[in-house]
């Protein structure tokens, strides 16, 4: 069992984590820097996804634990589970016709208790996502009417109504072109940076993860092949052995943070016109 760092609210341990009979991984062990913004990379169908479901307790671990804050997360009941974390799975769907502002109000729902309905402070706490998130113009607006880049910082308000100190979001800019990806991405780093919370995000782009990540957890065939800063652990050598990607990697003119570029494949020369 390999040891956590006393400052590690999230953790799993040994894990087993399959679908039925298809097993992902096997004798996995994982720490979430606390305060970090840590981002899982690597190739289609490597565990990456499946760790994030474990993580959040919507997948049960055929064996090993998953501990939050030094107890086994199963022992939370639900709304407790969701007042410490939040989740914005790989897909949502809003009901129709919801709009922005009640859509996000939803994240307040693990507060809600038989005698204590809506106040003053779960108000507060969806202004505050709305703020955050640049929607707050938007709260009139019905979800379905939205772009995608809105409807993903949308999604992104209500888990942050929810008020939680760690925060896991799968894939969060799927689908989304680059300017809306950048624009999530800022977002994210921004919870992290100004905000003090704990994130952790599954992306296929590595440049982005290299750019935004302060921890990177690099996952192939159902295993941590590396993990670290970015620019201690991403070398060409590691992008070849899980991406299987003939690269150079050099520093990003912007940030200084490793940049990757695939290797140019040779072309024969194309004959002059005459």
């Amino acid at each position: 069992m390999s040891e956590h760092r006393p400052e590690s609210r999230l953790h799993g341990d040994d894990l087993t984590l399959a679908y039925d009979e298809r097993v992902i991984s096997q004798d996995l062990s994982v720490s979430i820097p606390d305060g970090s913004f840590t981002v899982i990379v690597g190739p289609n169908a490597c565990g990456k996804s499946t760790l994030l479901r474990a993580l959040s307790r919507m997948l049960k671990p055929t064996a090993g634990t998953v501990h939050l804050d030094g107890e086994l997360i199963t022992r939370y009941a639900t709304k407790e589970a969701a007042r410490r974390l939040g989740l914005l799975p790989q897909t949502s769907i809003a009901p129709d016709g919801i709009t922005v502002a009640d859509l996000v109000s939803r994240g307040r729902y693990p507060h809600q208790k038989m005698f204590r309905q809506w106040s003053a402070a779960d108000s507060q706490a969806v202004a505050e996502a709305m703020t955050d998130t640049g929607i707050a113009d938007l709260k009139h607006r019905r979800v379905d009417e939205l772009s995608g880049g809105q409807r993903q910082r949308v999604w992104l308000a209500m888990v942050l109504a929810q008020q939680t100190p760690i925060l896991l979001l799968d894939e969060p800019t799927t689908f989304l072109d680059i300017a809306h990806q950048v624009e999530v991405l800022e977002l994210c780093h921004d919870l992290y940076s100004r905000l003090g919370r704990t994130l952790v995000a599954v992306l296929h782009d590595l440049n982005h993860a290299c750019r935004y990540a302060t921890h990177l957890i690099a996952m192939r065939d159902g295993r941590i092949v590396a993990e670290g800063r970015p620019g201690d652990v991403v070398t060409e050598q590691l992008v070849q052995d899980v991406f299987g990607l003939a690269c150079r990697v050099v520093d990003d003119p912007e940030t200084g943070t490793p940049l990757v570029v695939p290797a140019a494949r040779r072309r024969a020369a194309v004959p002059a016109q005459a």
